[in-house]
């Protein structure tokens, strides 16, 4: 999901030296100069003049004792400023119609609230549904593909939070915990496949995928889901729709740092 960019003049060696910085965000340790450079495609004393010139600005530093290379002050400034103005909510709407379109299914967003999984955005697609989901919608945790794909990377307590404001009596809480409890292969499938699956249920005729979006922290903060007529809704795990999802979702969780 990513716009192409146009074709603009801009300055090569700003370019080459940025090979660099993508290498040592991607690497998970700090690396020597000779190993940095081959990662990204150049000669050592090429490579030393742009880390001379990174080190100055904040964006490189190397460690006095090893010799190693690793991403500076600078650059964890720019990272953290980047992440704090991130709105996953956002960024996942603006992809919304292109998913629609891709899929041929209608798409929302979900995000947990305090009453659970709760709808804010809905695009409907040329193949109209009949479903109840609209913005302020709260789907099912137990019996809904969203509610599935976001139930199965929450916390226990942040679960017992919405069960406490939905059920304020402890004892009506239990047969909820009990079905929760009965799903635990389920959860532990969606982790596995990234995705989520209803299939005619709860919605007669209805069929649908969902798949969590993760933050920099590793959080869920909202699922995608794609849901459509059975007869034209392609529900195996392997479909086309549930790569397009797949890679939808895991375009944004990059986006979002995960």
């Amino acid at each position: 999901m990513s716009v192409p960019r146009k074709s603009q003049r801009g300055i090569q060696s700003i370019d080459v030296g940025m090979r660099l910085l993508a290498v040592l965000a991607e690497a998970t340790e700090a690396l020597p100069l000779k190993e940095l450079a081959a990662r990204a495609g150049m000669g050592a004393a090429k490579a030393h003049a742009y880390v001379v010139s990174f080190g100055r600005a904040g964006m490189i530093e190397q460690d006095a004792a090893t010799g190693r290379y690793d991403l500076g002050s600078l650059a964890l400034r720019l990272g953290l400023a980047s992440l704090n103005r991130l709105d996953p909510v956002r960024l996942a709407t603006a992809i919304l119609p292109e998913l629609a379109a891709i899929t041929g299914h209608s798409v929302a967003i979900a995000v947990w609230g305090n009453h659970g999984p709760t709808i804010v955005r809905f695009e409907q697609s040329s193949r109209p549904i009949h479903v109840n989901m609209r913005t302020g919608t709260v789907m099912s945790m137990t019996e809904t593909a969203t509610g599935l794909a976001l139930t199965a990377h929450r916390s226990p307590a942040a679960i017992e939070a919405v069960l406490a404001a939905l059920w304020p009596r402890a004892a009506d809480r239990n047969p909820v915990r009990a079905r929760l409890a009965a799903l635990a292969p389920v959860y532990e499938e969606v982790r596995r496949r990234g995705l989520a699956r209803a299939q005619g249920h709860p919605v007669p005729g209805v069929h649908a995928f969902s798949a969590p979006v993760f933050d920099h922290t590793g959080e869920a903060v909202l699922a995608l889901t794609v849901l459509g007529p059975a007869a034209e809704f392609d529900v195996r795990w392997s479909s086309p729709i549930a790569a397009q999802l797949r890679a939808a979702a895991s375009n944004l969780s990059a986006r979002l740092g995960a």
